[in-house]
């Protein structure tokens, strides 16, 4: 097992030397660059001298408030060699949110991105008293605040490596027991509460990954969910560990465009990226002739049997094979082109994924490693195995990993990687770890075969005054399905029956009915719309059709603006926010019941 992260990174720095490490995206002239590992681990240092230079090493909370880029990566390692604490925080985190954090670890030093973070980051230094200094990645920020210092400059504050030696005792205290991070959690009620995680938290689920995934020092990665999120954040310090190429994507809504470029063959997904990417492709569709959509329907039914097969590992016949191999030809190949071409397998988790989704792209021959995990865990509970998965599940517990069902149907967590507590907040962590075990607040269950399932959030299963329990999210999946409704939170607790708040595929009315001019309309005037109202209606029906009365949706009313984490519908690891989404419509869903 690996000391601690940073000695991690140390050993392979002298184990691949000149080879590269990062890829990011120049703006000056829009090309990717390349970190080797020597210049890596030669910037990690000059960051951990600076941090010693500063007085700020040895247990300070340190934050970083930035988009992802080569930066953050350095950043992170050489605070944590500096034997300092990483406080990720969102990049798109409010002022308020920023500010909370700090105070709440009496942090003095923070890392920022851009222009708006550093004004944000300016602001925080005027509102605080714990904040002392901010040091800014881009090179475009006109700078008047003495209290910040750019990131060549802060790299250089100890140029002459006065603080070598004690940055090397610095790295030699770190133990599997240190304190690594503080990891904000995004909650859907209430303050976000600080998951305390250490060096042999994330060590840890080096060795766990390693019995699972096959992942080699010849895949090439593409970063593009944020670092402030413990799936990044430990699937990059996975990549340092095995030796891949890691490419940094600053802006992730890019993703679809520099995939093509960048080939990756690994890389970390959440739902919310193939419900994009599957709406895109039934849009696309279409477009097409009656003749190429049923090739395409064809080559993709023909995968779906392959890919059955090989999920319980059984040989395809012969005939079968045939005619993968043309579909294989037509469509198949040209499909995952999309993605580059070479991938290989995707990790996925963070929220619930639509089953029908999820088979058409293993339809395609994309492995989409579904799982399950949390903040709390360091992530990974349970995924896929490579040779045998079950669709239904979140996939087969991970080694090492303990889970268990309590009484209450709550799914429960023990093992290394569960975390140490919750920062400077006894009551939650009393509440949330007894006895070594994590209680997840997630309901869920095991199939025959042994695979986890995930059913809900404990918090969001709610019983109708009939009598009737409902899972919110399964009746979300379902309705989701449907090409024409983007988003829906599915309401009723204590209600007579149950009600949806439902956002629409705008684009895809516009593009059906373009012969009735729907374009002169607004998002807003087509939510009230009759003719509008009328198909969803057709819609939600033909979803539920064969769900018992009690389960269904009976009304439901349509959104103009989707949720997003900006707006504070989605958590910033795209989780609704179902209480907080409630209570701002709550005129609308009073309605609904009058």
């Amino acid at each position: 097992m690996e000391e601690n992260i940073v000695k991690m990174v140390q050993q392979r720095t002298q184990k691949f030397n000149n080879r590269e490490v990062f890829r990011y995206k120049s703006g000056k002239n829009n090309e990717y660059l390349s970190v080797t590992w020597d210049n890596f681990w030669q910037v990690c240092q000059s960051v951990g001298r600076s941090v010693l230079a500063l007085g700020y090493g040895n247990g300070a909370n340190i934050g970083i408030l930035s988009e992802n880029r080569p930066q953050w990566t350095m950043t992170d390692v050489g605070v944590l060699a500096a034997g300092s604490v990483v406080v990720p925080i969102f990049a798109g985190a409010s002022k308020e949110q920023i500010k909370f954090i700090v105070e709440k670890t009496q942090m003095p030093l923070l890392f920022v991105g851009n222009k708006e973070q550093h004004e944000k980051a300016v602001w925080i230094l005027n509102h605080t008293d714990c904040l002392k200094k901010v040091v800014y990645y881009a090179d475009d920020i006109v700078n008047y605040d003495p209290r910040c210092i750019s990131w060549n400059k802060f790299c250089e504050i100890d140029s002459k490596q006065e603080q070598e030696n004690s940055l090397k005792d610095s790295i030699s205290r770190i133990e599997n027991s240190t304190l690594a991070t503080i990891l904000f959690t995004s909650g859907t009620t209430g303050d976000p509460k600080g998951v305390m995680l250490t060096h042999g938290n994330f060590t840890q689920c080096f060795l766990i990954h390693d019995q699972r995934l096959a992942v080699t020092e010849n895949d090439v990665s593409f970063c593009f969910l944020p670092l402030s999120h413990v799936f990044e954040r430990a699937w990059t310090y996975y990549m340092l560990y095995k030796g891949v190429v890691n490419v940094y994507l600053e802006n992730p809504r890019a993703v679809m465009d520099e995939i093509k470029k960048v080939k990756p063959t690994v890389m970390c997904t959440v739902p919310r990226f193939y419900e994009k990417t599957y709406d895109g492709v039934q849009h696309e569709l279409q477009k097409w002739s009656p003749i190429k959509r049923k090739i395409f329907s064809w080559s993709f039914s023909v995968g779906e049997k392959v890919s059955d097969l090989r999920s319980i590992s059984k040989p395809i016949p012969s005939g079968l094979n045939v005619k993968f191999k043309l579909a294989e030809k037509l469509v198949l190949k040209k499909f995952r082109s999309l993605f580059g071409g070479k991938i290989r397998t995707l990790p996925c988790a963070g929220a619930a994924i639509s089953k029908h989704q999820l088979k058409f792209f293993h339809a395609a021959g994309i492995f989409v490693n579904y799982g399950y995990g949390a903040t709390e865990t360091t992530a990974t509970v349970s995924c896929f195995k490579n040779e045998t998965y079950d669709f239904n599940s979140c996939g087969t517990v991970m080694p090492d990993v303990e889970v268990k069902i309590s009484s209450e149907g709550e799914i429960m967590v023990k093992g290394k990687t569960v975390f140490h507590g919750y920062y400077k907040n006894p009551e939650a962590t009393e509440k949330t770890l007894v006895d070594g075990w994590y209680k997840t607040g997630d309901r869920g269950h095991f199939t025959e075969n042994g695979d986890l399932v995930m059913e809900d959030r404990i918090n969001d299963i709610f019983k109708t005054s009939g009598g009737k329990f409902i899972s919110p999210q399964s009746l979300e999946l379902l309705l989701a399905n449907d090409q024409f409704i983007d988003q829906v939170v599915v309401l009723g607790d204590n209600r007579k029956f149950i009600s949806a708040l439902i956002v629409p595929s705008f684009e895809k009315f516009r593009a059906v009915w373009n012969a009735e001019e729907v374009d002169e309309l607004t998002n807003e005037e087509l939510t009230v719309h009759p003719r509008v109202i009328s198909f969803m209606q057709q819609r939600v029906d033909r979803c539920q059709k064969d769900l018992p009365n009690y389960e269904k949706v009976v009304k439901f009313r349509l959104l103009s603006e989707p949720f997003t984490i900006q707006n504070e519908g989605l958590t910033n690891t795209l989780k609704v926010r179902r209480k907080l989404i409630a209570e701002r419509f709550k005129d609308l869903v009073e309605e609904m019941y009058k």
